[in-house]
């Protein structure tokens, strides 16, 4: 493993990532900040969220960038998250989906929901408090899950007057816990996702670290790609019933494509179904594909809930619903 790997190419493709870590370690404030960075927040929204920043914020007078991850009511009157939290956006380099997943441990499964669909995990830790019983539950998790891919994200370093020694220990303590997990790649850099530092742009006030910002690590991941080749993914996040006549599953599309009259099978009861239509914010669509954020509709019924997969009947991934601890000794 090497801290600070840097030689980014152009035009990578996709990349969906997750962050993780314990509660109140930042996650949703870095992903919101990275949402700022990279101009994804429309001057209305931002504008929305100063106004949000007030009611609910806990940063005084500045702007709450997680409040654009924690939009539940009762996330904000919580102040964590509890839902999965998906945004998109893009650099000139790369797209990205992010999954923002909470990090209390009473919401642990929704964090497993996020992680299955993930190419990548930003593990963030507060240097307070290093290394933590939920960090080492997300990293499993992570790693049960297939996830080969971690950026170990170091945060609040202004609370701890930038001290690089508390970086390099904290590093150090979670080598030891990743050693045995099978991560192919892992980096590490020093933020503070309030502020904005080493997010997007490199921190005046860290000239210590010399490695690549936390936005140039995603760009620069070189991970397995899944392509359009391993057929339809399609993990349900929500059941969209607005009235007794609609019934659909909403997600993501992790991989491959789907249309009208195509066939899907639901991992698990192994039951079978045409899609009917394909209903999105902005009207119908003839084709998803990786990336979209669709409501699919069934020709027939069928049931399908929150945490099933749906895929090609003609390329099935491998399934399992437990996990077996086996021992050596």
């Amino acid at each position: 493993m090497a801290v600070g790997s840097t030689g980014a190419s152009p035009d990578k493709g996709l990349l969906r990532f997750l962050t993780c870590g314990s509660v109140d370690d930042g996650k949703s404030t870095l992903i919101g900040r990275l949402l700022y960075e990279t101009g994804a927040v429309p001057s209305d929204q931002l504008a929305a969220l100063a106004a949000d920043s007030r009611r609910f914020g806990t940063t005084g007078d500045d702007v709450d960038f997680s409040l654009l991850l924690d939009g539940l009511e009762q996330e904000r009157q919580q102040r964590i998250t509890i839902d999965v939290a998906y945004r998109f956006f893009s650099t000139a380099r790369r797209a990205f989906i992010v999954a923002d997943a909470p990090g209390h441990e009473q919401y642990t499964r929704n964090m497993a929901t996020g992680a299955s669909t993930a190419d990548l995990a930003v593990l963030l830790v507060d240097v307070r408090n290093g290394v933590v019983t939920q960090t080492r539950r997300h990293s499993l998790i992570c790693a049960l899950l297939g996830i080969r891919h971690v950026v170990l994200a170091v945060n609040k370093l202004d609370l701890v007057d930038f001290r690089q020694e508390r970086f390099a220990a904290t590093v150090d303590e979670y080598r030891r816990v990743a050693a045995d997990l099978g991560f192919r790649s892992f980096d590490a850099v020093p933020v503070v996702a309030r502020d904005g530092d080493n997010i997007a742009t490199r921190s005046a006030r860290m000239l210590w670290y010399g490695g690549p910002t936390l936005l140039e690590c995603l760009e620069a991941a070189e991970v397995e790609s899944g392509g359009t080749d391993v057929g339809l993914r399609f993990p349900v996040q929500w059941v969209s019933r607005p009235d007794p006549g609609f019934r659909g599953v909403s997600g993501t599309v992790a991989a491959g494509s789907v249309a009208p009259g195509d066939r899907v099978v639901v991992m698990g009861s192994a039951a079978e179904a045409r899609i009917a239509k394909i209903v999105t914010y902005d009207g119908m669509l003839d084709r998803a594909k990786a990336g979209d954020a669709v409501t699919l509709v069934f020709a027939e019924e069928i049931g399908a809930t929150r945490g099933d997969l749906l895929a090609d009947p003609r390329s099935r991934p491998d399934y399992a619903d437990q996990f077996a601890r086996t021992s050596s000794g």
